[in-house]
Formats: C-alpha cells, structure tokens, sequence
C-alpha cells in the first residue's frame, strides 16, 4: 500500500508523478498544498482523480514555498529532501502543462 499520485495532460499522458509509502506524512503535504484533503484514504488515495486549473496549482506552488520558506527561488540547492523534491517536481510538471492546456487532471492512487 502507499500513494502513488499522478499528473495527466488532456491527451491521458502522464505528465507528473509522485509516490510515497503508507506511512510517509510527507504524503499529506501534497494533498495538503493541493487542497486535495478528500482524496486522501490513510494507507493509500481514494482511487479517484479531479481537475486542477492554473489558479489552484499556482496556489499549491506558493503554499510550497511558503511552508519551505523558498521565497521566490526553486533552486535544487534549496531542496533539502528527497520527498520535497519529488513534492516541488510534481506541482512544477502539474503547473507546466496547466499553463499550455488550462487544466490538468490528478489521480490519487
């Protein structure tokens, strides 16, 4: 068990992808700085997905660097973590395609 959360573009390619074991609380923050609280279902994502637009993702990057303290700077130096890392991946690939297409889709597995 664990939460395996992927990013799709509108043609269903994966365009993001994050995993974190079942007991891995950094699993929450994603869903946190997604306002994705729904989705959660303790050891694992509900197994369903939502639409994001450029609004919500952009506002899932700035709670990002708020919570991380990185003001404006995404630098690698400033990523302490590995599940931080993968976290600022995520909502960057998200944020990448939301701006060419003007959504993207989220599964929470």
């Amino acid at each position: 068990m664990g939460h395996d959360i992927l990013g799709y573009n509108k043609a269903g390619e994966e365009i993001a992808y994050a995993r974190f074991s079942m007991g891995n609380y950094n699993a929450i923050t994603l869903y946190s700085l997604l306002e994705a609280y729904s989705y959660y279902a303790g050891v694992s994502g509900s197994g369903k997905s939502t639409t994001f637009s450029i609004k919500q993702i952009e506002k899932a990057l700035n709670a990002y660097k708020k919570l991380y303290n990185n003001g404006d700077s995404l630098s690698e130096s400033d990523v302490q973590t590995w599940d931080q890392k993968q976290i600022l991946d995520f909502i960057l690939n998200c944020l990448a395609t939301v701006q060419k297409e003007g959504s993207v889709r989220v599964y929470f597995g």
